[in-house]
């Protein structure tokens, strides 16, 4: 995956998680598994209307998939595979700041 790739995905990682309801809903999918947006409503102080947009907004991210169940009903599961770019693009960061924050430390002292 190019390093434009890893930003956009990693983008769209950061920009699904800046809603608290969306991290709700992703904590309480890795908690109990996969569920329906009606399930989640059961746990969550969140309408089944919006949790649907919440879900369809992560499904977008690659956050979640959405698996055809019984009786048409819809299941969202956790996929990790875009946290672990986002994962990877914050640490590349990290490692470019490293040396210049050193940098600058030692010169400081």
């Amino acid at each position: 995956m190019e390093n434009s790739d890893l930003e956009s995905v990693a983008q769209e990682v950061f920009a699904a998680l800046a809603d608290p309801s969306r991290r709700a809903l992703l904590a309480a999918l890795a908690a109990g598994g996969p569920a329906t947006a009606t399930d989640l409503a059961g746990k969550l102080p969140i309408t089944r209307q919006a949790i649907a947009k919440h879900l369809a907004l992560l499904a977008e991210a690659g956050l979640v998939v959405a698996e055809p169940g019984e009786r048409r009903r819809v299941r969202y599961r956790l996929d990790s595979a875009p946290m672990k770019v986002a994962q990877q693009f914050l640490a590349a960061l990290a490692r470019d700041w490293d040396g210049p924050l050193a940098a600058l430390r030692d010169h400081l002292r």
